[in-house]
């Protein structure tokens, strides 16, 4: 297997700070990518004859960089996660798309930041013309099933905006976050469930992987866990944890979470599957304590500390293991899986991630592409998620006609409202490491060096010394966030 050309990824690409156009910039490294080829193909195997990973991406809700024992944090227990680690391959800088829910989901689904797929904030519908991860590879001939909370559209069975129409052909979902005896919708069929919402799933998930288990053709499942959402009220089995800390519901639902990965680590060597499936572990957004989110700030927040999360892979038979600081960012995971899976693949729509499969191998040891990052375009939108699945579920054993409005079954994706280019409201940044710059409502600006200052307190806008570098990255910045409103605006589906 060979990667493919990191080149189509990136259709629309400004400036590097050196000046160069990004297309020349990474020729050394398509070269290079192409001649070394995937970690599969440098460890020797005949990947030809090869059946194809299975994949699966595990997501937390609301998890920090440093909510983790292998990131150091001084008591919460994660030993599956930490065993991951150990075994598997971590990311020291993995960012999250945006720094809350639905914007992060969008990315990983679609590749692209989540401002262009409508998902501007919480909430959101993605709307169906995109193309995602999830269609893809059941093109390329994958099951594919997704679980938990989704929060990217709707739970009803005859709406483009369930997980049907974004290329799932199982699901059981909720709308939003959920907690204790949720409701949840079984591929537009709701169902009161009952025990710990992390735990429910995560059955559901596995059983799932064992139905598809050694079948001919491989599977994708994605697991997004509620927790450590907000309220705090799932509590693992066994002896009470964290009683005298503060947070102690937030970190005994990160233990929970932890749990379940070690539940499904285990099912997969059980089934004997482990060595050619994918996991891949990484939470959506940053923490809610700041002080272990791994930079400024926490959630809700484009300081570092709302998107900088805990990230970790395993592919024993990929021999994935070892750690970079090469930044990797959530819309990242669409064209790299595709590489890991050797599928030849042309994108629809202009993608913001790109293909990040080198850095495996060591490879690719700095990124090529910087990122972008925007939030409050616009308010967010509350998603009750089992007041709504509850509703739903009465009308069904009722045989009473469903709702059909658009906050139910389209909400407002198939709106076309056109921003004027230049918007530029809320908070936006460009990180093109080590350094990044924000750009606040348009108007004000700040620029640091994440090497030498991580906590983004020395603003260096205003310094003379810096005054090309300031120039360079607004061009860029400003010429990626007109291309990201262009594409909220339609035009990306105009053939």
């Amino acid at each position: 297997m060979l990667f493919p050309a990191p080149i189509r990824f990136l259709q629309w690409l400004p400036l590097r700070s050196n000046g160069l156009p990004w297309h020349l910039s990474i020729v050394s490294w398509t070269l290079i990518a192409l001649v070394v080829g995937s970690p599969a193909a440098a460890s020797g195997q005949n990947v030809a004859d090869d059946k194809r990973p299975n994949i699966i991406l595990v997501m937390a809700d609301d998890q920090g960089w440093g909510d983790v024992g292998y990131n150091g944090h001084p008591f919460v227990k994660t030993p599956h996660l930490d065993e991951m680690s150990r075994q598997g391959f971590v990311f020291d800088r993995f960012y999250a798309s945006a720094p809350v829910c639905s914007p992060t989901r969008a990315s990983v689904m679609t590749g692209r930041t989540p401002i262009r797929t409508k998902v501007t904030n919480h909430g959101r519908y993605m709307r169906p013309q995109e193309e995602t991860i999830g269609e893809a590879l059941k093109g390329a001939g994958y099951s594919t099933g997704i679980f938990g909370k989704v929060h990217l559209g709707s739970g009803q069975s005859d709406s483009p905006c369930n997980p049907s129409g974004m290329g799932f052909d199982e699901w059981v979902i909720g709308l939003n976050f959920f907690d204790n005896d949720p409701w949840m919708s079984r591929n537009g069929k709701v169902e009161r469930r009952t025990g710990r919402g992390t735990e429910v799933l995560m059955a559901d998930a596995i059983e799932f992987v064992r139905r598809h288990a050694n079948q001919s053709q491989p599977f994708f499942a994605v697991i997004w866990f509620p927790s450590p959402h907000d309220p705090h009220q799932e509590v693992p089995p066994g002896p009470p944890l964290y009683t005298e800390k503060k947070n102690a519901g937030y970190y005994r639902e990160i233990t929970l979470l932890d749990q379940e990965i070690g539940r499904l680590r285990r099912e997969l060597r059980t089934l004997g599957i482990r060595d050619n499936t994918i996991l891949w572990y990484s939470s959506d957004n940053g923490g809610l304590v700041q002080e272990t989110s791994g930079g400024r700030a926490k959630k809700g927040s484009i300081y570092e500390g709302g998107l900088r999360v805990p990230s970790v892979v395993e592919w024993p038979q990929g021999r994935l293991k070892g750690r970079t600081s090469v930044p990797v960012m959530s819309s990242d995971l669409f064209p790299t899986l595709l590489t890991l899976a050797n599928i030849e693949w042309q994108p629809k729509h202009p993608l913001d991630g790109i293909d990040m499969a080198g850095v495996f191998d060591g490879q690719l040891k700095e990124r090529p592409k910087p990122m972008g990052f925007w939030h409050l375009f616009q308010a967010g939108q509350a998603t009750w998620s089992d007041r709504i699945l509850k509703e739903i579920m009465e009308k069904q054993e009722n045989q009473v006609p469903l709702p059909h409005n658009p906050a139910r079954v389209e909400k407002d994706v198939y709106d076309f409202p056109q921003f004027a280019e230049a918007t530029a409201k809320g908070h936006a940044a460009w990180n093109d490491w080590p350094w990044k710059l924000h750009r606040i409502d348009g108007q004000r600006y700040e620029l640091y060096n994440l090497e030498k200052d991580p906590m983004e307190s020395n603003d260096l806008a205003a310094d003379p010394r810096y005054r090309e570098q300031f120039s360079i990255m607004s061009a860029a910045l400003d010429a990626w966030m007109r291309s990201v409103v262009r594409s909220l605006n339609g035009e990306d589906y105009s053939d």
